[in-house]
């Protein structure tokens, strides 16, 4: 997969891409932060697809993906994924960190989606420090993508 990236400073939801990444709590059932913005934007029916999802699957781990659909966002659906929490760097936070994007980016690629927004995952309230998570999310993705 040939990948263009681009960096946006701006508003996730009104984003015109295929699919767009969620940061989401293990929980899926939205919060703060990005993961609240998306579930404001996207409305109920991403609720109720990530309730599914919840009673089907259970909680989603830190490093792993879900796909639900977008509800009233522009994309064609959601990819949910859990960062770490920061706790220091000493509890694997950088390979999970790199897994959730990996995961994201498998799973867009298996449901043929080309086009990704990825929020800057575990900055916010999981605390990961801004550049270091950057570092990983350019170095993964630009990994990942060219084995897709």
């Amino acid at each position: 997969m040939a990948v263009k990236p681009e960096v946006i400073l701006g508003d996730i939801t009104t984003l015109d891409v295929d699919v767009i990444v969620n940061a989401a709590n293990p929980s899926l059932l939205g919060g703060g932060g990005v993961d609240g913005a998306i579930h404001r934007a996207a409305g109920p029916a991403l609720l109720a697809a990530c309730k599914q999802v919840l009673q089907q699957q259970g909680e989603c781990p830190p490093g792993h993906a879900v796909i639900t659909i977008a509800g009233n966002l522009p994309a064609s659906a959601v990819i949910h994924t859990v960062g770490p929490v920061w706790h220091g760097g000493d509890r694997m936070e950088a390979q999970t960190l790199a897994d959730a994007y990996k995961n994201s980016l498998q799973l867009a690629s298996a449901n043929s989606y080309r086009s990704i927004a990825f929020p800057a995952i575990s900055t916010g309230v999981y605390g990961y420090p801004k550049e270091e998570a950057a570092a990983i999310a350019v170095r993964t993705v630009t990994r990942v993508s060219h084995s897709l």
